[in-house]
């Protein structure tokens, strides 16, 4: 799913720029208020954010390197380069901030610990949530103007897009924003108790909202590396397209793969019509790449093999 690659790799970029200069500035924030006032939710969501900041690095190098043309030894392209960067950046949210927060929160909650003045911490939090939110803006924004050319609802193309960096992204704020909720929850609840419990649960809570996160863009990147299919609504329209051409018979077999973000090979066997001379079959494959093309921006590369079924005879 995508538009064209140009296209597509400067939007992207955009986003995850947006998405990692607000990372930056909010772990710093949090990090800050976490170390005065003692809350393992703060330092959870600064270690949050600071992974996050790793993750839009790692996905401004696979939008960089999965846009690069293709060559001798990579007739492909390389845009499955995007796929392996968007796994380590997923990799890291689940290292670096599932991991810390979980161990962390376990920490406080069997030995306790002494919150200082939370007010900072609450100022924090409301602005993160602000800067957050209009990072999410951004990304969902994107998110809907593609889902539009598609005619899909934005959360059933975020589930299906090989546009990994946008994925990443839209996952990643969104669970910000929740962990956002989260953390101010859980200094409010071990401020009216005086018990250091809730901010210890909430640090837990926030840990595993991150590693829900992080398996969900791990197991999405592993699909589109093993080479997951196109889309069935782009699957259908392909076929339509080859089945609408006056030369072709039926499609014997049609394949389809993610080559890489928003790049789809397509791989066809035609049974042509018995009466299309060898020129005419020719000529048919060459108006059936142009027409794929043009209608599916996406396709890439088209492979069509001439296969002639066999027919009852008489």
């Amino acid at each position: 799913m995508g538009e064209r690659p140009a296209e597509k790799g400067g939007e992207s970029t955009g986003t995850v720029l947006v998405a990692g200069a607000a990372n930056l500035a909010i772990a710093l924030a949090k990090l800050i208020a976490g170390l005065f006032s003692g809350s393992a939710a703060m330092l959870s969501e600064a270690a949050h954010s600071a992974a996050d900041t790793v993750t839009e690095i790692l996905l401004l190098v696979a939008i960089r390197r999965s846009g690069r043309p293709a060559d001798r030894r990579r007739p492909f392209g390389y845009g499955k380069a995007g796929f392996v960067w968007a796994m380590f950046a997923a990799v890291a949210t689940l290292v670096g901030g599932a991991g810390f927060s979980v161990t962390h929160g376990v920490h406080v909650i069997s030995r306790g610990e002494e919150l200082g003045n939370l007010v900072p911490s609450y100022i924090v939090l409301a602005v993160s949530f602000v800067i957050e939110s209009l990072s999410f803006a951004k990304a969902y924004g994107q998110l809907r103007a593609e889902a539009a050319r598609y005619q899909l609802h934005p959360v059933r193309l975020v589930r299906i897009t090989s546009d990994t960096a946008l994925k990443a992204v839209v996952f990643e704020d969104a669970a910000a924003l929740a962990g956002l909720v989260i953390a101010g929850g859980g200094l409010l609840g071990s401020q009216l108790t005086g018990s250091a419990l809730w901010d210890g649960l909430a640090s837990v809570a926030i840990g595993l909202l991150l590693l829900l996160a992080a398996l969900t863009l791990i197991r999405a990147n592993l699909s589109l590396l093993i080479g997951q299919a196109a889309p069935p609504s782009v699957e259908t329209g392909i076929r339509g397209v080859l089945l609408a051409q006056p030369e072709v018979e039926d499609v014997v077999e049609l394949l389809t793969m993610m080559i890489g973000p928003g790049d789809v090979l397509v791989a066809a066997k035609i049974d042509f019509r018995d009466e299309a001379s060898a020129a005419g079959v020719e000529i048919a494959c060459d108006e059936v790449d142009r027409r794929l093309r043009r209608e599916f921006p996406v396709v890439r590369l088209v492979f069509l093999d001439p296969t002639p079924t066999r027919r009852p005879s008489g």
